[in-house]
């Protein structure tokens, strides 16, 4: 026995002193968590973060849709924070280096793409709140009070990444690269990505509307190429190409479903805003999208097809006066078949044909480029009827949940109607039909307010700061004094932990207060 211990003796001093050379870090490491990511799967959270859902408060801000009952929310424009995606373009740096790292040249699908998502997310952000940290953020621990880039320097950057996406895809594309994993968007298409770049960069183009004087924006010269140079900035075509979050049940659920609708469905009803245009322009997508207000219907009697019984409220009233009206069925509330019936709704665009084509109608409106504004403004128009299933000639049937019913499921609990469409006697209408000049201005930014009904977040927003158009109301039920605010206030972290920079961003800017109705740059 005694010579066996001998023996082993050594052996485990020699474990004892290998395991001693381990590092506090080297004895923590948790094996079964791994340390990276590839960069499909970071792509894949970040497409997943720039989806900007339905039934949130953007719709209240485009008043689109309303509150009636100030427990759940209200419609007030006394603007919070906006929005923080630093986080989510940490990612984006994430998924560029770790593309890298895997041995993919140094233009990548990642790489590409990444582009489009810096100028996707940091212009959101500075048209949410004006001046903001670009140049020197995302650098982690290494700089933690980044300076704030003036928002004339972000927009450049961003119309500089997204001409710099455009032509990293189209040799990605040429060279046949299929490397691209992890999209929910365009099944790793790249020349479907490359489209929705394009219809971004005429996007923020318009944005600048105000701004064409500006040398060093170019921003008529730049639109004009991309217009009319489609060899090398494709653009969407049809509604196939657009840019949506589709809906895929039971993994995630469209906003409004059968598991929510005794919660919500009352909680909210339609605005004035939105269905007043609808039913000014007899427009049958009133049909699809709201019910018909049933005080109108049951007590006086009115056909639930008729356009003058859908009624939305106005935005600016007291939420107790509308509360009350809601009550007695006084508005039309979102329609239950199309928006409640099932568990995908419809899918979400956040950028789409239609928008593209009201928007490449009014630079053309504006003189920016030479092209018929009319047919891209029917375009418009046609791909917006065309995503509710109303056929340019023809009938469709309207669903309206009939009252009393517990089961938003069930189509014996809808009442069904034939509605008969013609696009052409639409279209002939004064109020419909193209203009030109100021009204056909107007005309188009009504078209296109329609068609972004419940998507792509702000836009609607955006566009009344700019133009004006459609005309928002206001009141007591809008708060701030009876102004629509013009921009969100900056993140509260900002205030704490970058003071400085923070303190200049608003002495250079707003007066040095964070004011919401403060008036940025790009609306000077």
């Amino acid at each position: 026995m005694k010579k066996k211990l001998i023996y082993i003796l050594p052996v485990l001093a020699a474990l004892t002193v290998t395991s001693c050379k381990k590092s506090f870090e080297d004895l923590t490491v948790n094996t079964n968590k791994p340390s990276s990511v590839p960069a499909s799967l970071l792509f894949n959270g970040v497409a997943n973060s720039m989806a900007e859902l339905p039934d949130g408060s953007k719709e209240i801000y485009d008043q689109y849709y309303l509150y009636n009952y100030d427990y759940y929310g209200n419609n007030r424009f006394d603007l919070g924070s906006g929005d923080n995606y630093y986080t989510t373009l940490k990612n984006v740096v994430a998924m560029e280096q770790q593309a890298i790292k895997s041995g993919s040249p140094a233009v990548n699908p990642y790489s590409a793409l990444g582009k489009f998502f810096r100028a996707y997310f940091f212009s959101k952000m500075t048209m949410e709140m004006g001046d903001i940290p670009m140049s020197q953020a995302l650098q982690g621990i290494e700089n933690l009070t980044p300076v704030y880039d003036s928002q004339k320097s972000v927009m450049q950057q961003c119309l500089s990444w997204l001409e710099s996406a455009n032509t990293d895809l189209a040799s990605l594309i040429a060279k046949g690269d299929n490397s691209l994993g992890g999209d929910i968007y365009f099944n790793n298409s790249l020349a479907q990505w490359q489209k929705a770049v394009n219809a971004m960069h005429i996007r923020l183009l318009l944005q600048l509307s105000k701004k064409t004087s500006d040398t060093d924006l170019n921003v008529i010269s730049q639109f004009n190429t991309i217009v009319s140079n489609p060899g090398k900035y494709p653009l969407m075509s049809s509604s196939a190409d657009n840019l949506q979050y589709v809906f895929v049940a039971p993994n995630n659920y469209y906003p409004m479903n059968p598991n929510n609708f005794g919660q919500s469905g009352s909680r909210k009803n339609m605005s004035s805003t939105y269905v007043g245009l609808l039913t000014q322009l007899q427009d049958p997508r009133v049909f699809v999208v709201a019910e018909p207000a049933r005080y109108l219907v049951d007590n006086q009697k009115q056909s639930p097809t008729d356009f003058s019984s859908f009624v939305g409220a106005d935005p600016g009233l007291d939420l107790g006066i509308m509360y009350n009206n809601a009550g007695q069925q006084k508005y039309s509330f979102i329609n239950r078949k199309h928006f409640y019936s099932t568990y995908t709704g419809e899918p979400s665009i956040q950028i789409g044909y239609s928008e593209l084509m009201f928007n490449i109608a009014e630079g053309i409106n504006r003189g920016w480029s030479n092209g018929n504004a009319e047919q891209y403004y029917m375009n418009g128009i046609k791909a917006s009827m065309a995503s509710y299933g109303i056929p340019e000639t023809g009938s469709f049937t309207a669903y309206f949940y009939r009252p009393g019913s517990t089961d938003v499921t069930a189509a014996s609990n809808y009442d069904s109607y034939t509605i008969n469409n013609n696009f052409t006697n639409y279209y002939a209408q004064t109020a419909v039909k193209y203009a030109g000049g100021t009204t056909g201005l107007t005309q188009i930014l009504q078209q296109k307010y329609l068609a972004l009904f419940r998507h792509s977040g702000l836009e609607s927003y955006y566009t009344y700061r700019r133009t004006g158009a459609p005309t928002f109301t206001t009141g007591p039920g809008t708060g701030n004094g009876g102004r629509i605010a013009l921009r969100f206030q900056y993140p509260g972290s900002e205030k704490t932990s970058n003071t400085t920079n923070y303190q200049k961003a608003l002495a250079s800017q707003f007066g040095g207060n964070d004011d919401i109705n403060g008036k940025m740059w790009l609306l000077q």
